[in-house]
């Protein structure tokens, strides 16, 4: 990889989004806003332009991509749908929803980026700039989080400059993004599963399905076995400070994540503090928990306390990012 490339960061609009897709179709790798989070996208057609995006995340070669298409047309071609996986792309796409799918009767997607399974993980993206960058490439893009694998993911173009300037060849700088957490994830080669929380609750995809998902096997997001899809393995999302969950009390020299106006003993000796959220919303928490978490890394603390946050609606998926944050690091 040639790191120490230029990465020029173009504002989104027509000259941006053409050349990120001369970019993406001369096999180049460019950043761009999605409503979750930053994308970093690679042709996934392109062997060698998705082995250069491993290579620029350091991404395990083991766990598989997202591909991203611009409707429902593409993704047919790509992978095969049953009745629940239609309704579920017909009620949620375009939206912050990945299928996991089998692949079809020659899915374009290239082995590498489906990590050798016999399914492929499918999203329409929401946002604009990502939307108009798939329809004038015409081609799947996988696009996984623009970010070095394992670092927290990022919600801005400068986000992805500081982990990424100088090996990729592209940011559209968007703005900052709506949602904030990465797309829920769904399996359907079967009875539909929940294999990432995400930004679409757990409860609106079973009013849809009108049944309760599946739960992964207990052992699909070891960091030992091959993941089933995107965001499974047990330590992602991790920042250099180690993170402590639940805290009801500030040890010296600790940096508050904090959520809600409640108490918390021993604030005054904190060395930082930022809140998720004051009101206690938690899709404003969601669309602030990386890059509260970068803020609150870059101050070099050895630890970040985070205040108890709910387990509903949203507060599944920034639980789970949390989580997958201080594996290895309590």
């Amino acid at each position: 990889m040639n790191v120490g490339l230029k990465t020029p960061i173009l504002p989104a609009g027509e000259a941006a989004v053409a050349a990120a897709a001369r970019s993406l179709g001369s096999g180049g790798l460019v950043a761009f806003p999605t409503e979750t989070v930053y994308g970093l996208g690679a042709d996934a057609t392109n062997a060698a332009a998705i082995a250069r995006l491993y290579q620029a995340k350091g991404r395990p070669a083991f766990n598989p991509l997202i591909a991203h298409v611009g409707d429902i047309g593409a993704a047919r071609q790509i992978a095969r749908f049953d009745g629940p996986a239609m309704a579920l792309a017909e009620a949620f796409w375009p939206g912050p929803l990945t299928l996991v799918l089998p692949k079809a009767d020659g899915c374009a997607v290239a082995y590498l980026a489906t990590a050798g399974l016999d399914t492929v993980a499918i999203r329409i993206p929401a946002h604009p700039v990502a939307r108009d960058i798939l329809r004038l490439l015409g081609r799947p893009v996988v696009a996984p989080s623009a970010n070095l694998s394992g670092h927290v993911s990022p919600t801005t173009a400068a986000h992805v400059d500081s982990d990424l300037s100088g090996r990729i060849d592209l940011i559209v700088d968007g703005g900052p993004v709506a949602v904030g957490v990465e797309s829920t994830i769904v399996g359907c080669f079967g009875q539909p599963m929940l294999l990432r929380p995400g930004g679409l609750p757990r409860t609106e995809i079973e009013r849809v399905l009108g049944r309760p998902l599946l739960q992964p096997p207990v052992d699909a997001d070891s960091d030992s076995g091959q993941p089933l899809a995107p965001g499974m393995l047990a330590s992602h999302y991790a920042p250099r400070a180690r993170v402590r969950l639940h805290a009801s009390q500030i040890e010296p020299g600790e940096a508050l994540l904090a959520f809600g106006l409640g108490a918390i003993s021993g604030i005054d000796a904190a060395a930082a503090v930022m809140n998720l959220s004051a009101r206690g919303d938690l899709a404003e928490a969601a669309a602030n928990l990386f890059g509260h978490l970068r803020a609150l890394d870059a101050k070099g603390v050895r630890s970040i306390a985070v205040m108890p946050i709910p387990v509903e609606g949203l507060g599944e998926a920034i639980n789970d990012r949390l989580r997958r944050a201080a594996v290895g690091r309590e």
